[in-house]
């Protein structure tokens, strides 16, 4: 089962963003750099954001923090 680093970077990049692409389309609230950590799994995600990313990508909790494969909608 995939990690959450690797959901979200997979979730960006079946979108066609960028990570700077993916920050401003989240209205600069977190930045690119940010992405970037969690992507690579440096640095750990406030709940909050952890629940605007899984609304931006219309998923669930669960599949996006890679404890359920089923892609559900949020």
């Amino acid at each position: 089962m995939e990690n959450f680093s690797e959901r979200l970077k997979e979730l960006r990049l079946s979108r066609g963003l960028t990570q700077v692409e993916l920050a401003n389309a989240l209205d600069n609230y977190i930045s690119h750099q940010a992405i970037d950590f969690w992507e690579r799994g440096v640095r750990d995600i406030k709940l909050s954001n952890v629940i605007k990313l899984a609304k931006f990508f219309n998923v669930s909790l669960d599949y996006l923090a890679g404890l359920s494969d089923e892609y559900k909608k949020y």
